[in-house]
């Protein structure tokens, strides 16, 4: 399902109109979809995943039969994202079954041991219902029952010790699954994390062409945020901005997955202290002063879709116009080390060797590296490799065996140590995170990457 090389070419030229748009407006927001209209896009993305997607990880894995049960309010993570756009939750509890009866006998059929079907908002039937309680009250013996019918050699279920996202299933209905089913069928269920991880981290064409203008919304919120608009010297504490930043998603009709983070490094001789500390947690009330160097670090949700970036701002001294020369250097530096990390994407190459091979080559190129980069997606740390921790810079156990992919989104998120001549050689740090996506053959950014300060206030030539 590999998506074709004009499709791209044709995403990267959206996605650069985008940006333009984004630069020559006052805080222009893309159209943001009614609630109505999020659904049906929802549906149809679930429709062509479930269609496209299921039969090829089965098979990659040699699984004949998947079966996600959930109980309602401890969902199962894989689970809650095939659920219909207008179900928020399994409903006591949701089983959902896959069983590949091969290419050539009907594919992958799909149904729910469920009092209801699972419909989309067309009508149609995502999940069809194979349980009627009137005829089959005990719901673990239908189950059951349908096992038998279908005879699988494999059997998969959500259970992992290396993997949350791929780690759904409960203690208790595990056991109650296993307890229902005949001897000869128990020893055919095995967890398989790539199943899990493999449907959660690929993206499809479809939300591809519109993941860019949802980092554009959430690059539009920053810079906004970011703005005299917001920011008065001498009066706007970081904690203001953060809950700025939480209001005006919520004015906007759209969600967070964590709360904004502002934080403050300052020149030594503004701060009076021999030691400035960097301050990250939302409740902190320093007063934003000119001269600062702002960072945020902020998250949207929207159509079922994370983003998560990190950008800095600058606030002018008085009789200044742009940032310091060693800052604007220190931004340079993090986008040379953005560009070493994501030259060393491959399909196939682990997490832990694209983290070995990018700071090697960081450190060679003078730059001292920490590289803490993710997938996102239906989560904003979402399922794949993981490459590097911020605490774990020799590598990641376990996660970080698991491959990169193709297909898959990317929170390309370091940061570098760098000496400001201006603040007399004080030590700051640059911390960026933009978003991104791999296709196997070539790396972009969704909706372009800070490369120049946020200014406040913005001059004419602000970015």
């Amino acid at each position: 399902m590999k998506p074709t090389i004009p499709l791209f070419i044709l995403l990267k030229a959206l996605i650069s109109s985008n940006v333009a748009a984004q630069k020559s407006a006052d805080f222009a927001y893309p159209k943001i979809l009614s609630m109505q209209e999020r659904a049906a896009i929802e549906d149809e993305w679930l429709n062509q995943r479930l269609n496209t997607i299921i039969p090829r990880i089965m098979r990659q894995n040699n699984v004949d039969m998947w079966v996600l049960i959930s109980r309602e309010y401890n969902e199962d993570p894989v689970l809650s994202t095939m659920l219909p756009a207008t179900w928020f939750a399994s409903r006591r509890r949701t089983v959902l079954v896959f069983h590949d009866r091969g290419s050539e006998n009907g594919g992958v059929e799909r149904f729910a041991i469920s009092r209801y079907a699972l419909k989309g908002i067309g009508g149609e039937d995502l999940f069809p219902a194979k349980w009627d309680s009137e005829e089959e009250p005990n719901q673990w013996k239908r189950l059951a029952d349908l096992v038998k019918e279908r005879d699988p050699k494999t059997i998969a279920v959500n259970s992992s010790k290396t993997f949350a996202l791929a780690d759904g299933i409960s203690h208790s209905q595990y056991s109650e699954f296993m307890a229902s089913l005949p001897d000869q069928y128990k020893a055919r269920v095995s967890n398989h994390d790539a199943l899990a991880i493999s449907w959660l981290e690929t993206r499809i064409p479809s939300e591809m062409e519109r993941y860019g203008n949802i980092v554009q919304i959430a690059h539009a919120i920053i810079a906004e945020g970011l703005s005299e608009k917001v920011i008065i010297p001498g009066k706007t504490t970081a904690s203001d901005v953060s809950w700025w930043y939480r209001d005006k998603i919520r004015s906007l009709k759209l969600q967070t997955w964590f709360h904004p983070s502002v934080s403050i490094q300052r020149a030594k001789s503004l701060s009076g202290d021999q030691k400035f500390t960097e301050l990250f947690s939302g409740t902190n009330q320093n007063t934003l002063q000119k001269g600062d160097l702002i960072h945020v670090d902020f998250g949207i949700t929207y159509l079922g879709l994370n983003t998560d970036t990190q950008q800095h701002a600058y606030i002018l001294r008085d009789g200044e116009t742009d940032t310091p020369a060693g800052l604007k250097n220190a931004l340079r530096k993090g986008n040379q080390l953005q560009d070493i990390l994501v030259s060393f994407f491959k399909s196939g190459r682990s997490g832990n060797e694209a983290l070995k091979l990018a700071r090697q080559k960081a450190l060679a190129e003078g730059i001292n590296p920490s590289i803490y980069t993710h997938p996102i997606g239906y989560h904003g740390h979402a399922a794949g490799a993981t490459i590097g921790l911020w605490d774990q810079q020799g590598g990641v156990k376990d996660r970080g065996d698991y491959p990169i992919n193709d297909n898959t989104a990317w929170s390309i998120e370091l940061s570098t140590l760098q000496k400001i001549p201006e603040w007399n050689d004080q030590e700051i740090r640059i911390m960026l995170e933009e978003d991104g996506f791999f296709s196997g053959s070539d790396f972009y950014y969704l909706n372009g990457r800070q490369k120049a300060f946020h200014l406040i206030p913005r001059q004419s030539n602000n970015y």
